[in-house]
């Protein structure tokens, strides 16, 4: 499937009419459309996403910066900051956007998320300047608004939150901090004593829930040819430490490593028998390549596009367990999704390594365990594989 995507000025959409189409609705949550309403060189911009998506175009048309808000909806929907998510709001507001005459100026980013509950809206307004605050929010279902957040008083540091009760009051209202995301918040602060209130919660959940367990990912084979520390065997988002996670995941599961060995086989060049880590003398240990024959190579010789495509492929077998991630550990593990963001995703890999990743990410991503969202300067190798959406952002 191809997108194509333009980014005229817009408002806070709004709530959306019923989709009625009678489709069924994934089991575990998951985000199906990244709005960028107003930020950085987007505007009025909603992008579809697939199991596995890919966003495609030449430098500058706005890739990394999708994958950059979508990160950044991950974190608030984790209970982070907004200052902690985003250090340099300056840096997204749209291009050419002036300030209002309380020098006022912001940036708006949004998502769907699929589930159980139906595909459930979620809507940010962030004011970047004078200070940075969430001004605005609203949760949405079935163009029901199930919370409403507004900035009332600039000289407070809440916003007042309305959410759908529909019981003896139609609504209730309460402050609510405004450097967190409000939907994240309402576990805490919803009775679910009425129909409404159990609708609110149910649809913030779902939200949640779709959105924490991202894995931004950009493999830095400078750091992964010399010998790490053994340590959590979480592999973090560079992949330094790969050494350490294969010493941890060899032994976990023969099954999975076996197939991981295999993916290793068909994407690097000359025979690989097995793949796995060795302590040394001093407390680190390094991963190595079996070629058989008792010949062994050590990471550090392998090519650049080699060690990227090694990592990648580690990532798509491992799940949260085993990734510098933040999962939601009030939810069981079989209604999770974790979600991999991958910037230049096809970077150094020659044709041979991205027909054999992106082979490799259809079928991990048609189990509904793990999606993919990554950004290429040209999909045209990926065009026409099944299971594949290609946004083109193209001028």
């Amino acid at each position: 499937m191809t997108v194509s995507c333009t980014s005229p000025a817009s408002a806070l959409p709004p709530a959306p009419a019923p989709p009625g189409d009678g489709r069924g609705h994934p089991d575990r949550p998951c985000v199906t459309e990244l709005r960028l309403s107003a930020f950085a060189g987007h505007r009025r911009a909603g992008f579809p996403l697939g199991p596995l998506t890919l966003f495609a175009g030449p430098s500058g048309c706005g890739k990394t910066t999708a994958l950059r808000a979508y990160e950044a909806l991950a974190r608030l929907g984790g209970g982070a900051a907004v200052d902690e998510v985003f250090p340099d709001p300056a840096a997204c507001v749209p291009d050419r956007a002036r300030a209002d005459a309380q020098r006022r100026r912001g940036f708006r980013i949004g998502c769907t998320a699929d589930g159980p509950e139906g595909p459930v809206r979620l809507d940010v307004a962030i004011q970047a300047e004078p200070d940075l605050r969430i001004v605005g929010e609203r949760l949405s279902t079935d163009g029901l608004v199930l919370l409403q957040t507004a900035l009332r008083d600039p000289a407070r540091r809440t916003v007042q939150a309305a959410w759908h009760t529909a019981g003896s009051a139609p609504v209730t209202r309460a402050p609510l901090p405004d450097d967190r995301l409000g939907t994240a918040l309402l576990p805490l602060r919803v009775a679910g004593k009425t129909d409404g209130q159990r609708r609110v919660l149910a649809a913030a959940e779902q939200m949640v829930v779709a959105l924490r367990s991202v894995f931004a990912c950009d493999p830095r084979p400078g750091r992964m040819r010399t010998p790490v520390p053994t340590g959590s065997g979480r592999l973090l988002g560079g992949c330094d430490n790969l050494a350490d996670v294969l010493w941890r995941t060899r032994a976990e599961c023969t099954r999975r490593h076996a197939q991981l060995v295999a993916a290793v086989r068909a994407g690097c060049t000359g025979p690989v028998t097995d793949l796995y880590a060795e302590p040394l003398p001093d407390g680190t240990v390094r991963a190595l390549l079996d070629r058989g024959d008792g010949i062994r190579t050590r990471l550090g010789r392998l090519g650049d596009g080699e060690l990227r495509y090694l990592a990648l492929a580690l990532v798509l077998f491992t799940g949260p367990g085993v990734l510098e991630v933040d999962p939601a550990g009030e939810v069981p593990a079989a209604l999770q999704t974790l979600t991999v963001l991958a910037d230049n995703l096809d970077r150094g890999l020659d044709p041979r390594q991205r027909t054999e990743l992106l082979r490799l990410a259809a079928r991990m991503c048609d189990r509904g365990h793990i999606r993919l969202v990554g950004a290429v300067s040209d999909a045209s190798w990926a065009a026409g594989s099944t299971g594949v959406t290609v946004v083109d952002l193209t001028p």
